[in-house]
């Protein structure tokens, strides 16, 4: 991507190295730095301290078939964000471009070449 290598395995009891994070935990781990991005601008844009600003993240998978992330909880610490811009922040972030993708998703085709 643009150059960039990105690594994915498996863990080992499902038949990988464990040399990488999964194709799955990389999906949520977008999602998770989608969110710090769009949260870093915010404080940017409105001169708030971005000091120990993080975003973590918990996913389970879905029970039933097909196979899919089930849910995903992000958590946000901003500690420089007043708590009266907290409601102005999760309106901003929820929109970040990955959270817009999963409420509209995309078309996927697969080809062979």
């Amino acid at each position: 991507m643009r150059g960039h290598a990105v690594l994915v395995d498996q863990p080992a009891g499902a038949g990988g190295d464990d040399t990488a994070p999964t194709p799955t935990a990389l999906f949520v781990a977008s999602l998770a730095s989608c969110v710090a991005f769009y949260a870093g601008r915010f404080l940017d844009r409105h001169h708030l301290d971005r000091t120990g600003l993080r975003v973590t993240a918990e996913f389970a998978m879905a029970t039933g078939r097909p196979a899919r992330v089930g849910s995903v909880l992000l958590r946000l610490t901003a500690p420089g964000l007043p708590v009266e811009r907290r409601a102005a922040l999760h309106a901003v972030v929820s929109k970040c471009t990955v959270h817009n993708s999963l409420h509209q998703p995309p078309q996927v085709d697969i080809d062979f070449v």
